[in-house]
C-alpha cells in the first residue's frame, strides 16, 4: 500500500494541474454530481445506502422536470474506504467526467485526503459521513456540512451517561487513523470537561477484524462505557469478544458513522445494551414532513440512516442549485446554499451562513427497540 507521504506527493504534483471548474452553461439539460464512496469492500452496506439516498432525492426532482429544466445526474466510483483511491476518484470527477459539484463523500481518512484536490479545483461538496474536525476547522469555503460534529455527538453520549447511569469508566476503542484518532479526542476532551479520563483504551488496524488485543486491554478495566470507533464488522466482533469476556453489562456506544443498521445486521441478536448517536431525526417519525418527503421518494427501497443522511444532502444541494440562477456557477451554488433558511426544505431545521456551514446542530442518542432503532426515551435497560 502506498505511504502516506508519497500520496501526499502525488497530491501535491496534481492538484495545480487540474483542469478549469466546469460551471453549468445556460444550455446544458443536465447537472452532473459525482462522489467517491465505498460501494464494494467491508464498508459496502454504509457505501451502498448512502448512494441510494442520494439517487433517491435527484430520482424525485428528476421526475418533476428537474431545476430549470435540467435533470440531476449521479457519477459515482468505489474507493472502498481507500484514502488512495479516493484522491483518484476526485481528480477523475473533476477532470474527466467534469462533475459540477460532489456529494455524500463517506469518511474521515478517505475525505481529508481527497480534500485538496477539490479545495484546489475550487469544487464544492455536500455533505459528509463524517463529523471530523479537520473537515471543519479551519472554514472552508467548499466544505458544506448537514450533520454535526463528531465532538458534538461525543459530548451528548458521555452528558447523557453521566447523568442518565451515573457512568464515571469510560475506555475507547478505535480504529487507528484519521477517523480513530478523532473520535478518540473528542471523546477525551468530553471526560476532561466532566473530571474523567479514560481508564483504558485499545486500537486495531483499520481495514481488518484484529480486534482482539484491543478488547483485551479494554475488558480488564471494567469500564461502564466503551467507545467504539470504527467500522460495522470490527465493532461487532469487538462488542461480542467484550461481552463473552465478561463486559455483559457495559455500554457499547459508537458515533453514527458505524452505521447503526449494518451494526445491528453483523451483532445478530446480541444489540443489547448498544448504543449510536445520529445526527439526523429517527426515520421511524414519519409525522415529520421531512421523514415522511424521504420515504415517499424512496419507493419502496429500505430506509436507513446513512441513506436518510444522503438524502438529505442531495435536498440541500437541489435546493442550491434552485437558487443559483439561470445558468448556475459553483460559487452561486455556494452562495444559494448559504442563503437557506429554517423550515426551507420540508420543514428540516437546516440553516447556513457565510460563516456557517454545518446545516443541523441536534443529536439523538438511539438504540435497538423492537428491532428498529429508536431514540432513547427510558434508560432503564441499560442500567
Amino acid at each position: 500500500m502506498m505511504k502516506p507521504p508519497l500520496l501526499i506527493a502525488i497530491v501535491s504534483l496534481l492538484v495545480p494541474n487540474l483542469l478549469p471548474a466546469q460551471d453549468v452553461s445556460p444550455g446544458a439539460t443536465e447537472v452532473l454530481i459525482g462522489s467517491s464512496l465505498p460501494l464494494d469492500g467491508a464498508f459496502s452496506a454504509v457505501g451502498q445506502a448512502t448512494k441510494g439516498g442520494m439517487e433517491a432525492a435527484f430520482n424525485a426532482v428528476n421526475a418533476k422536470g428537474g431545476v430549470s429544466g435540467r435533470k440531476f445526474r449521479l457519477v459515482t466510483y468505489s474507493d472502498g474506504y481507500d484514502p488512495i483511491l479516493c484522491v483518484k476518484n476526485t481528480l477523475q470527477l473533476i477532470n474527466t467526467d467534469k462533475v459540477f459539484a460532489l456529494c455524500s463523500y463517506v469518511g474521515t481518512p478517505t475525505s481529508v485526503k481527497a480534500q485538496p484536490v477539490w479545495q484546489n479545483a475550487k469544487v464544492p461538496v455536500v455533505g459528509f459521513y463524517t463529523g471530523a474536525k479537520a473537515l471543519r476547522d479551519p472554514f472552508n469555503r467548499y466544505n458544506i456540512h448537514i450533520r454535526a460534529s463528531y465532538g458534538a455527538e461525543v459530548k451528548a453520549a458521555v452528558d447523557a451517561f453521566t447523568a442518565n447511569l451515573g457512568a464515571s469508566k469510560f475506555a475507547i476503542l478505535y480504529q487507528d487513523d484519521a477517523f480513530g484518532d478523532a473520535v478518540k479526542t473528542a471523546t477525551e476532551g468530553a471526560l476532561t470537561a466532566k473530571g474523567l479520563a479514560p481508564v483504558a483504551s485499545g486500537s486495531f488496524v483499520r481495514g481488518t477484524l484484529n480486534v482482539e488485543d484491543a478488547v483485551g486491554k479494554i475488558v480488564p478495566a471494567a469500564p461502564n462505557v466503551v467507545v467504539l470507533v470504527g467500522t460495522y464488522a470490527p465493532l461487532a466482533k469487538a462488542i461480542t469478544l467484550a461481552k463473552q469476556q465478561g463486559l455483559a453489562k457495559t455500554v457499547f456506544y459508537t458515533v453514527s458513522f458505524v452505521g447503526p443498521e449494518a451494526l445491528a445486521k453483523e451483532l445478530g441478536a446480541a444489540t443489547d445494551h448498544v448504543v449510536v448517536t445520529e445526527v439526523i431525526p429517527p426515520y421511524t417519525d414519519a409525522t415529520q414532513p421531512l421523514v415522511a418527503a424521504y420515504l415517499a421518494d424512496l419507493q419502496g427501497g429500505a430506509p436507513s440512516f446513512p441513506s436518510f443522511e444522503a438524502y438529505l444532502n442531495a435536498r440541500v444541494l437541489i435546493e442550491g442549485v434552485k437558487g443559483a440562477g439561470a445558468a448556475p456557477t459553483r460559487e452561486s451554488l455556494i452562495d444559494a446554499i448559504e442563503a437557506i433558511k429554517p423550515g426551507q426544505i420540508a420543514g428540516a431545521p437546516l440553516s447556513y451562513g457565510a460563516a456557517n456551514h454545518q446545516g443541523l446542530s441536534s443529536v439523538y442518542l438511539i438504540a435497538p427497540q423492537g428491532g428498529q432503532w429508536k431514540e432513547i426515551k427510558d434508560w432503564t435497560a441499560l442500567k
